[in-house]
């Protein structure tokens, strides 16, 4: 009887201290296989290696892929992740100006701008130079408008290729160059023209006189001249043209500069 009683108080410890050791035994296995069972169900809290931030080089990469098909907003982004990440790599310089080109060829001129004159600033020697030049005159040559509107297009477009043909007489676009500033000049001579036409429309013939002067005295080579002098001997001789002023004024847009 008592052996009974005694084995029947006795299960219920020997239960416990099992229970026990097998507790303490899943806290081991925890601690000690934790990096088994992280890689079994993932942990949240270390960062996930695809998502991890791409190197310069391999970005700079991603960006040319993109300009080179064209998507320059995609290219841009990859370039300017460089930019902000990897400013002291040495892809830093080629995201620099591939950023710049990403913003010419998307319209942005004024950021080009401020990109290529950056260019220009930080690396006065490199090779890429008259490639920079040409587009800061190119920025403002796309920004040339219709004639009855602002002429600084123009006018700083002629600046800054004829800054370049100084710099650099015989780059691979001096020939263009050349060309430009022509038709950039013939943009500006075409300007004054239709001043000359608001002045005769408004019956100031002596203002268009002197506006006809300025023209012919400062683009005497201009391709509207010859027309522009007929023009001033009519108003000298008191016989400005009546119904037929619009004949006298027409294809005043900016040429083709191919056609320099």
């Amino acid at each position: 009887m008592m052996s009974s009683f005694r084995s029947s108080n006795t299960r219920p410890f020997a239960l416990r201290s099992l229970l026990r050791i097998f507790l303490a035994i899943a806290m081991l296995l925890s601690l000690s296989s934790c990096a088994t069972f992280q890689s079994w169900w993932g942990n949240n809290n270390e960062e996930d290696p695809e998502d991890a931030r791409l190197s310069a080089k391999t970005l700079a990469g991603k960006g040319i892929d993109e300009f080179s098909v064209g998507s320059y907003y995609k290219a841009r982004k990859y370039f300017d992740e460089v930019l902000d990440y990897y400013p002291f790599s040495p892809e830093a310089t080629l995201a620099q100006l591939k950023s710049a080109d990403s913003n010419y060829y998307m319209e942005n001129y004024e950021e080009a701008l401020m990109l290529y004159h950056e260019f220009e600033e930080r690396h006065p020697t490199n090779e890429a130079i008259p490639y920079v030049m040409y587009h800061i005159a190119m920025c403002y040559y796309q920004q040339i408008d219709r004639i009855d509107r602002d002429t600084n297009g123009a006018e700083n477009a002629i600046k800054e290729f004829s800054k370049l043909l100084r710099a650099f007489p015989n780059s691979p676009y001096t020939k263009e160059a050349h060309g430009r500033i022509r038709a950039a000049n013939e943009f500006l001579v075409n300007h004054e023209y239709f001043v000359v036409e608001f002045y005769l429309r408004t019956e100031k013939y002596e203002e268009a006189q002197t506006r006809l002067n300025y023209l012919i005295s400062t683009y005497p080579d201009a391709t509207i001249t010859p027309k522009a002098k007929d023009l001033l001997k009519r108003l000298e001789a008191g016989n400005p043209p009546g119904f037929n002023l619009s004949s006298w004024f027409k294809d005043t847009l900016l040429p083709d500069w191919q056609l320099f």
